[in-house]
């Protein structure tokens, strides 16, 4: 059946743990929902990255002396290792925390590519960062004596402690989150237009989450090979810089990026780069639907963010808008058709089809498909 998240919130919140940050991890959705109905905006923070949020519990500690929690899957601890072993280790600061983490591509059970290593290597990861842990799964008796052991060893100890969580280990919490449904085209939708308006000979690379997943069936529906199509299923934040890397190597092709809101506020610091490389035949396309959708429909922060001023003031050459079907079919032949970098915001509705498949491709075929149709000119 699972445990309850409710129970497992009540838990930490007994032990005066009143702050929680992180990335979100579809094997958490159930306690961040939890989190998001009991506790206020100002002490659930949904952070642009993970160790991002490590510093932020660690600041939260030092401004009030109490446990904080980071949240993260583990594809993220590769984001919080800096922080925590020089910031958060007893060498250092010596900074307490609990840190639960989703055991994405745990052995033994299923999961896509992109979580096997990860999840094959993640106990000896933190093992390796000399943080006690303790592996939590739906089975668990007596949740609240783990959670309570937890806490007392980081405070007593003075260092960060780890929850693991199995797949299925939360039973579901029952409120969903909600967003505003103020516009009009879904992802699927506008992604069907954009790879009928390319030039043939374009080059895409796609962010991780539903968007590739969502180009792959589109071609698959529409019978066309997806050797063009470099699907960025892990590394999340990591696409633009993926295409960039393309780009300045192929400066006679033009290189289309399509990111995701929460993956590009991840890493922000790569727009930089472009706008100072400034890659003539580079072609950022952000599908804009203000939530971590793959991952449970978190809010981030791109509803407070300008993101066309924030792209101007790093460099790029150009900019679009569009919220519409029509807006989107008119405006793509002028983005592609500009010298870039040039940058294109759909605004788009949160959601997709039930039904939504994964690519059936392996990554590695992907991988040596689509070098191919770059490297061959």
């Amino acid at each position: 059946m699972g445990i309850s998240p409710l129970k497992f919130y009540t838990a930490l919140a007994d032990k005066s743990v009143d702050f929680f940050t992180g990335v979100p991890d579809s094997l958490l959705k159930q306690f961040c929902l939890c989190i998001d109905d009991n506790v206020s905006e100002d002490r659930h923070v949904i952070a642009a990255n993970e160790g991002n949020a490590i510093a932020l519990a660690a600041g939260y500690h030092l401004g009030t002396g109490k446990i904080p929690l980071v949240y993260m899957q583990n594809s993220g601890l590769g984001n919080a290792v800096n922080p925590l072993l020089s910031l958060c280790d007893r060498d250092v600061y010596s900074i307490p925390m609990i840190i639960v983490i989703g055991w994405r591509g745990e052995p033994g059970v299923k999961d896509e590519p992109q979580h096997v290593k990860q999840g094959k290597v993640q106990l000896d990861l933190i093992k390796a960062l000399d943080l006690p842990y303790a592996i939590i799964s739906k089975d668990e008796q007596d949740i609240s004596a783990k959670i309570t052991d937890g806490i007392e060893l980081a405070v007593s100890e003075n260092r960060p402690f780890v929850f693991v969580i199995k797949k299925g280990t939360f039973s579901k919490y029952g409120l969903e989150s909600s967003s505003d449904e103020e516009i009009m085209m879904n992802r699927e939708k506008a992604l069907d237009i954009m790879l009928s308006q390319f030039p043939e000979d374009v080059i895409i690379v796609s962010t991780t989450g539903k968007t590739s997943r969502e180009i792959f069936e589109i071609r698959e529906r529409n019978r066309e090979p997806h050797y063009k199509d470099f699907l960025t299923v892990g590394s999340m934040g990591h696409c633009s810089s993926i295409a960039l890397g393309i780009a300045i190597s192929n400066p006679g092709r033009k290189v289309v990026c399509i990111d995701g809101d929460g993956a590009l506020i991840m890493h922000m610091g790569s727009l930089s780069t472009i706008g100072k490389l400034k890659p003539k035949n580079f072609y950022h396309i952000l599908m804009n639907n203000q939530v971590h959708e793959s991952v449970g429909g978190q809010a981030t922060s791109a509803r407070f963010i300008d993101i066309l001023e924030l792209v101007k003031a790093n460099g790029y050459a150009n900019v679009f808008f569009t919220d519409n079907e029509e807006g989107l079919i008119s405006r793509i032949g002028e983005f592609m058709k500009e010298t870039g970098p040039n940058f294109l915001e759909v605004k788009i509705k949160p959601g997709s089809r039930e039904d939504l498949g994964r690519p059936t491709v392996k990554p590695v075929d992907n991988k040596k498909a689509f070098t191919k149709f770059v490297q061959d000119k």
